[in-house]
């Protein structure tokens, strides 16, 4: 059994068949998908994906959310998200963190979202969801600064170094479809030497499509139902079996999250 790490079930690209989606994926042996909207505009709809399909959920505002061209967030959204997590006590914070990828994104809007944001969990005690793109080290800085209970790094691509530190907070670091692809040969290398207690598996669904459906730059829709998949392939570049691969990732995530609704360290044995 599987637990993706990180989704958008709630995305508008599963509008037209979710329930499908959801149900091929517990077909296929996900027995967890922990979804994790962008914007308080979105944490409705998130919250009633929780409520039909038992999602794990987390509630947070995407760096690319923030402060961009079209200014679509502002920071009274921060009290917006203190009032969803005291209120529906979510499982994570998430999707949150830094992302100095994109041009024209202002660096001090998002470094104030994300502390922020770190605050929030802190005070609530639940682990986070973090977006490090391009910004791992300013990520580091934040993270020490605001002690979190530990979380993932999503779609981890940074230095055998930074994965240290990484590991050294508790994190745990989420590898999925890019990891797939023989040309990535960085995060392969990476993937065979985090050690495995802090590896778990993610879609990124609807986004980062695996091999199996294109390209490194195709737009083919992921889904949580590929997660099986996508984890039998990853266990290949690890050397692993395919059972102890799955067992050791979910077990992560349970670990994790394990205070929280659902998920408890006694389901993992």
């Amino acid at each position: 059994m599987w637990i993706d790490s990180h989704c958008h079930l709630d995305a508008s690209d599963f509008d037209a068949d979710r329930d499908e989606v959801v149900a091929a994926s517990r077909a296929a042996g996900v027995e967890a998908i922990v979804n994790l909207p962008g914007h308080v505009d979105h944490f409705a709809r998130a919250k009633a994906t929780r409520e039909r399909y038992g999602c794990l959920t987390g509630y947070g505002i995407h760096p690319m959310w923030v402060a961009g061209p079209s200014a679509r967030s502002a920071r009274e959204h921060i009290d917006v998200l203190r009032t969803w997590v005291e209120r529906e006590m979510p499982d994570l914070i998430g999707e949150i963190g830094l992302d100095f990828f994109v041009p024209n994104f202002n660096q001090t809007e998002q470094e104030w979202f994300f502390a922020e944001q770190l605050k929030i969990a802190r005070e609530f005690d639940l682990p986070v969801s973090l977006h490090v793109r391009r910004s791992q080290d300013q990520v580091l800085k934040h993270l020490r600064r605001i002690r979190v209970r530990s979380g993932f790094a999503h779609a981890f691509n940074g230095s055998t170094q930074q994965a240290e530190e990484f590991i050294k907070l508790g994190f745990c670091l989420g590898f999925g479809g890019t990891a797939t692809f023989p040309q990535a040969q960085r995060i392969r290398a990476l993937l065979r030497d985090v050690p495995i207690g802090h590896v778990v598996v993610e879609t990124d669904a609807p986004d980062i499509p695996p091999s199996f459906l294109g390209t490194m730059s195709s737009h083919e829709r992921n889904s949580p139902a590929n997660l099986p998949r996508i984890g039998e392939m990853l266990a290949d570049v690890r050397g692993m079996s395919y059972p102890a691969f799955a067992a050791a990732t979910t077990a992560n995530v349970r670990r994790v999250l394990a205070q929280r609704a659902g998920v408890s360290e006694r389901e993992s044995g």
